[in-house]
């Protein structure tokens, strides 16, 4: 029997017109298990032994890009983090907020933010994207 997470994934490669390989599902079941921006390594990690090789996972990102299923949500120290796309529209990414103290990178999927407006000449804003930092709860208390 496929499991509900299986199925969504495949379901996600058949509405962008992409096969269902193993390491595209693969790729897609980390995303969504992680619920939070995570890096190429983080999901070489989860899909441990089954991983596929490096140049493999960024060849599915890129292709998951593309298709606007998975967008880079930021770089941290020349590391690029990934998640699913789902939560952000076209023009606009949720807010990412990252604790100072712990370094621990959480997503504000329910922030509101007006776009950005440049008043100056020759400048269009594609895409916006908005990175929080300051203390964790945990942090904080």
């Amino acid at each position: 029997m496929t499991s509900p997470g299986k199925k969504r994934n495949s379901e996600i490669l058949k509405n962008a017109n992409l096969r269902q390989t193993h390491p595209r599902l693969a790729v897609l079941d980390a995303l969504m298990e992680a619920d939070i921006p995570i890096t190429r390594q983080q999901i070489a990690e989860h899909l441990s032994d089954s991983a596929p090789d490096k140049v493999t996972i960024y060849r599915v990102l890129e292709c998951l890009i593309k298709k606007g299923i998975v967008h880079k949500a930021f770089m941290k120290e020349r590391t690029a983090f990934f998640e699913m796309a789902h939560n952000c529209s076209k023009t606009q990414c949720h807010p990412h907020f990252t604790c100072t103290s712990c370094r621990k990178t959480v997503c504000i999927k329910n922030a509101k933010m007006p776009l950005a407006e440049i008043n100056e000449q020759g400048f269009a804003i594609k895409h916006q994207k908005v990175e929080l930092e300051g203390l964790c709860p945990e942090c904080n208390s």
